[in-house]
């Protein structure tokens, strides 16, 4: 089940919610939320469902066992072994295939290859779970003393499937006693439709409009279409991504949670480094808590540990080269900025970082768009002019010229100037009442009110749309 589908949007979250309000119990409550998780997510694969309740009791005990012993060897040993288990079942079940089809091509052997099957979020709760067990062996948290607790934690619908990766620490004190109030319902109510209609009406549409170059025969590909192209995934994995995000934290406000942000507007950074500070927050700060720094992170061996959490970075998003290639790629990058760019940055005018971004960030999404790394490279090369068919076509220039305004809208989404637009004049606009609601309020509401009007309307006929960040 998906966030952006009618059954959700119609049966599951109206029911789920009437349920949740209509019990006066914490305890209750959490039971409700355990087994709507649960169901939620047996709803199109229930097979996996039996990997996901281990890993949550597997994780409990683990924690308890951790804090019994915390502070000594046997402790250490065991959060060492513990992890170790929790990465093997995440490597099983997502490199396995792509482990042994590189064995076979590597060895000239012929290993029978089998296709397991991905249990969807398991890159996530698997970093939940690893994010708890260290934090408890730190002393950051108690272990929790409760398995349904702890089930309810790992298993919640909010942001099981596709994050934030949540982590144990920021919830515990929701998990045993959450404050509810009209205010943070309405606020999470709003939070919830701004993410459906990034995620329906702009990137379900960039998706469709991409393909009209992304799929075109590359030999026929002209350098505008493969721009526009690869700009249209960007519009596409930004608000796909942070919609599924805001509509997670929407949906926890709802239910008395209070997650992080996991996006602060990306796309306005002038640097790769400044990119990763805003993009996918909740993975790169686990990455760098929890193997940066442990590493050695700048006290030694720099270098090296940069290169393991981008190697992992890339891995995590899946079993292919490609990944690991644009991994290695954001290491470059990096690593360049770290001891030359960022280092004169002052002398650089602020245009030629806006370029050098725009640029380093599409030819990123280029390689984690193309599963096979022949046909990246081929893309980039006509993306530079190299072995391109021609420099545009009439069939670009009407494309263009139908969905500038689509493409613009987009753009500016990127960016905060609608927020700081609406934060200027919202001063103004509560002073003005409409009955018992400011002017404000009543604007707000209407807005949200459309996009889920018409959310709902490009909902309807709609095929499975799932959220990209599901398949990783």
């Amino acid at each position: 089940m998906v966030f952006s589908s009618l059954l959700f949007l119609c049966v599951f979250l109206p029911i789920n919610i009437f349920l949740y309000y209509a019990i006066n119990n914490n305890t209750y409550r959490n039971a409700v939320l355990i087994v709507s998780s649960l169901a939620f997510y047996a709803w199109g694969e229930p097979i996996w469902i039996s990997v996901l309740i281990f890993n949550a009791f597997f994780n409990y005990f683990i924690g308890k066992s951790i804090e019994k012993n915390r502070g000594s060897n046997k402790g250490k040993g065991i959060l060492v072994l513990a992890v170790i288990a929790n990465l093997f079942v995440l490597g099983f079940f997502k490199y396995f295939v792509f482990f042994t089809e590189n064995l076979n091509a590597l060895l000239g052997i012929n290993l029978p290859i089998v296709s397991i099957g991905l249990p969807i979020g398991i890159s996530f709760y698997t970093f939940k779970s690893i994010s708890y067990i260290v934090d408890v062996y730190r002393g950051e948290v108690a272990a929790q003393k409760s398995p349904f607790k702890f089930l309810l934690y790992v298993s919640l619908f909010h942001h099981l499937v596709a994050g934030p990766i949540v982590r144990y620490k920021d919830v515990e004190q929701d998990i045993e006693k959450r404050a509810l109030s009209f205010e943070s319902f309405n606020n999470g109510v709003s939070r919830f439709i701004i993410g459906l209609g990034k995620k329906v009406i702009i990137a379900n549409q960039a998706n469709e409009f991409s393909k009209a170059f992304l799929n075109m025969d590359y030999s026929r590909l002209p350098v505008l279409g493969a721009w526009a192209g690869i700009l249209l995934f960007a519009i596409e994995i930004y608000f796909d991504f942070s919609g599924y995000s805001d509509m997670a934290i929407g949906l926890g406000r709802m239910y008395g949670f209070n997650y992080k942000e996991n996006f602060n507007y990306p796309y306005i950074a002038k640097s790769a480094t400044e990119f990763w500070r805003r993009w996918h927050i909740s993975l790169t700060s686990f990455f760098k808590d929890y193997v940066y720094i442990p590493l050695g992170g700048n006290r030694k061996f720099h270098v090296r540990n940069i290169l393991v959490v981008w190697l992992l970075t890339g891995l995590w998003h899946g079993a292919s080269w490609n990944f690991v290639v644009w991994g290695l790629y954001f290491f470059v990058l990096l690593i360049i900025e770290k001891f030359v760019l960022l280092k004169i940055e002052k002398k650089i005018p602020k245009v030629f970082w806006r370029l050098y971004f725009i640029v380093v960030v599409l030819v990123g999404w280029v390689f984690f768009y193309h599963t096979s790394i022949e046909k990246a490279f081929q893309f980039l090369g006509i993306m530079f002019g190299i072995n391109a068919s021609s420099w545009s076509s009439p069939e670009v220039g009407i494309f263009l010229n139908s969905y500038v305004i689509f493409i613009a809208i987009a753009l500016i989404g990127c960016t905060p100037l609608i927020k700081t637009i609406f934060g200027r004049i919202k001063g103004n606009l509560q002073k003005k009442q409409v009955g018992v609601y400011s002017l404000d309020q009543l604007i707000k509401s209407t807005v949200n009110i459309a996009i889920l009007i018409v959310s709902i309307i490009m909902l309807v006929g709609q095929s499975y749309n799932p959220f990209l960040y599901f398949k990783f």
